[in-house]
């Protein structure tokens, strides 16, 4: 297990406050759990303010949420440093690729996916590129084991991934349009990418 610290000083905000839209949606959040279980909602909360905050938790969002929460400091700093899904410092604004490294997707070429990154974003992990669009970091399995090596940008998953189909996922995302998320070698879902093989009789 890595050590996950908060970003230094010098690249945290002095302070965060949700979107009008955001803090009502936070607040319907809460009701959704009985009197004195609020914190159940912590991660939802967290999670949302990562996104309204260009994908990464500042220590005054941290505070925020867990004064929403009526949580200790403390309680809320173990949240966002236990789960991985949390970013900590500051990720690319156009995209944070997060590549699986478990054993099926190194198997299926995630060594290359990460040289790409190497080449294109930045040597090492949690780096910005040199134009702050993008970052990048090694994960542990995202669920796609079926259709490795995948990445996951955001929200989605890319999966089938090649070198080369990673380059145009990366290009997509530069170009403010980015590429329909799945398998990327045009197969549907997980099925066999040679279509079906049993079952075709109609009768």
């Amino acid at each position: 297990m890595s050590v996950r610290r908060l970003a230094p000083k010098e690249q945290q905000p002095e302070s965060f406050a949700f979107t009008e839209e955001n803090l009502a949606w936070a607040k319907r959040e809460i009701t959704k759990y009985p009197e004195g279980r609020q914190a159940s909602a912590a991660i939802a909360i967290l999670w949302r303010a990562q996104e309204q905050n260009a994908g990464w938790v500042s220590e005054a969002a941290i505070r925020c949420v867990a004064d929403m929460l009526d949580m200790p400091l403390i309680r809320m700093l173990e949240i966002a440093t236990f789960y991985t899904m949390f970013q900590l410092q500051p990720v690319g604004k156009k995209a944070h690729v997060q590549v699986c490294g478990t054993t099926p997707c190194r198997l299926r070429g995630a060594g290359d996916l990460i040289e790409v990154c190497q080449s294109r974003i930045h040597h090492d992990p949690f780096h910005l590129s040199k134009d702050g669009n993008f970052s990048w970091e090694e994960v542990e399995c995202l669920g796609a084991c079926v259709n490795a090596p995948m990445v996951m940008i955001w929200k989605d998953t890319y999966e089938d991934l090649t070198k080369e189909t990673l380059g145009k996922v990366l290009d997509g995302f530069a170009a403010g349009n980015p590429p329909k998320p799945g398998p990327q070698n045009g197969r549907q879902f997980s099925a066999p990418i040679t279509g079906p093989t049993t079952l075709k009789e109609t009768t």
